[in-house]
């Protein structure tokens, strides 16, 4: 993807909390056996990521969540 004049520490926390409900929960043993826990790995379909990146152009990316039970976006309750 090309996106152009944006904030990417403010776009990576937006992709972390659209995508929050599909986050590896995984502890990996390094070389020295040390444990890591990647919080950047998520379990997302291409489809789901496209269409992320595609309201993230039109700006509506902000209304949107991850579920991970019918592997799509869905609106955003709101509260």
């Amino acid at each position: 993807y090309e996106l152009f004049n944006i904030n990417r520490t403010k776009l990576e926390n937006l992709l972390h909390r659209v995508f929050a409900a599909a986050q590896l929960d995984i502890e990996i043993m390094d070389r020295f056996g040390h444990p890591s826990v990647p919080r950047e790995w998520f379990l997302v379909p291409l489809e789901a990521v496209n269409e992320a990146v595609e309201r993230l152009k039109d700006g509506s990316l902000t209304k949107f969540v991850y579920d991970p039970e019918i592997a799509a976006l869905k609106t955003r309750e709101t509260c």
